[in-house]
């Protein structure tokens, strides 16, 4: 069959879903999926409309039936659905109940392999028993620990006859791998729905699909260690603290100046106020591109000056984030060095050579390790811990792009709470 590209509506609401699926449409999509937190929010009252707007479309539900495979099928199809979607992982009687139902009622069975651990064999049985199609899914949340569905998707390809779709953060860079892994159905959701133009952006996706042209793009892209700068250059530190669960805030510490910019690994010091001597220390210990994280209990006098900048700047780090005091600001600003504190005065303290560096600190009272990422702008400085660092990195991007969908859904006449439709999710 000729490569399908079936649009993913994973949206909450169903005005902004049916929207996109019309830009979609315009841009050349085939097939318009009613994403789960579509039907689980709108119920199948989505997927009766997505057929009314769209009478001669593909429309797939993606039901994610876990049980009661039956009667979950007989209400999909009787919405309108021509495919729906049943999880791998269920039992095989649950398989079984769905595959029976869409010949009832004229739906094709398309099963998902989300959390199935041997995809391969669950695949191969699955069309024994008469699936129609077999989706390879990286879920989201693997998406953002750096995954993607390549290789078991090449792996499955080889095996089944039926045709197999896959999904897992698809853009238009990797659309023609899918293809060429052997994918008959290409499943994109958010490189379209949350692109400033989705018409566009699924226009970029179908030329992928049709020459084989990987079509460069910076967002909806899943990166991993090697690329968490790159990823955190993007984004701010609004963005950051918001895929933290509006956390990793450094409280109290301030930037110097606007359009002030820092990212950067930590290497941490342990001092007491107004020693000097561990921070300039760190200034030769630090890499080219480290932030110099600097506890010194959150007091006077000033450690850091216009001398330890010229150093720090001499030796290509990112910044200085001091829970303590500063002073030379005017030097400082001229040198454009990213410096946050809590504090600045004009006096300086001595180095007496107290503390240590490399070891645990804690800066605007959070937890700090050596090595962890710290990103600052003119809203303060957040701290992404190492350990997470990979799949914060890719929520915070998640948390952009959502944000300029919305942005250009504002500019087009409506409001932030018309959009995001404020008063139906208030807590009942």
């Amino acid at each position: 069959m000729k490569p399908v590209l079936q649009l993913a509506l994973d949206f909450v609401d169903l005005k902004r879903a049916l929207k996109n699926a019309q830009a979609g449409i315009a841009g050349g999509a085939d097939w318009l999926e009613a994403g789960t937190p579509l039907i689980k929010s709108e119920g199948l009252n989505a997927v009766r409309e997505l057929r009314k707007l769209f009478p001669d479309k593909t429309i797939v539900a993606d039901m994610k039936i876990m049980d009661a495979g039956r009667t979950e099928v007989e209400t999909a199809a009787k919405a309108g659905a021509n495919i729906v979607d049943v999880l791998g992982a269920s039992s095989d009687a649950t398989v079984r109940e769905c595959i029976q139902a869409g010949k009832n009622y004229g739906a094709q069975i398309v099963v998902d392999m989300i959390a199935v651990k041997d995809v391969v064999s669950r695949a191969k049985f699955v069309e024994e028993l008469g699936a129609d199609i077999v989706t390879v899914h990286c879920a989201i949340d693997e998406q953002m620990e750096g995954k993607d569905p390549f290789e078991i998707l090449r792996k499955v390809c080889q095996e089944l006859t039926i045709p197999v779709g896959v999904a897992g953060g698809i853009n238009s860079e990797t659309a023609a791998k899918a293809v060429e892994a052997g994918a008959s159905i290409v499943i994109v959701g958010g490189a379209i729905t949350k692109a400033m133009d989705p018409e566009q952006a699924t226009r970029d996706i179908r030329r992928g699909i049709d020459t084989g042209q990987s079509i460069s793009t910076t967002l909806f892209k899943r990166k991993g260690e090697a690329q968490i700068r790159e990823m955190l250059e993007l984004v701010s530190s609004a963005n950051l603290s918001d895929a933290l669960h509006r956390g990793g805030v450094l409280q109290g510490i301030r930037p110097l100046f606007p359009g002030i910019r820092m990212v950067g690994r930590a290497v941490t010091v342990r001092t007491y106020p107004g020693d000097w001597a561990k921070p300039v220390q760190a200034i030769d210990v630090a890499e080219p591109g480290d932030v110099i994280v600097i506890d010194a209990g959150g007091a006077g006098p000033a450690l850091w000056g216009e001398l330890a900048t010229h150093s720090a700047v001499q030796k290509g780090l990112a910044g200085v984030v001091i829970d303590g005091a500063l002073r030379d600001s005017p030097e400082i600003i001229d040198m454009q060095f990213p410096a946050f504190s809590r504090l600045i005065m004009p006096n300086a303290g001595e180095p007496k050579g107290f503390g240590e560096i490399g070891v645990p600190v804690t800066v605007g009272n959070m937890h700090i390790e050596p090595g962890d990422w710290l990103l600052g702008d003119y809203d303060g400085v957040v701290v992404l811990p190492r350990a997470i660092s990979v799949e914060y990195a890719n929520r915070s991007m998640d948390v952009l792009e959502k944000e300029n969908r919305i942005r250009e859904e504002i500019k087009e006449g409506s409001t932030l709470s018309k959009v995001t439709e404020l008063l139906r999710w208030e807590k009942k």
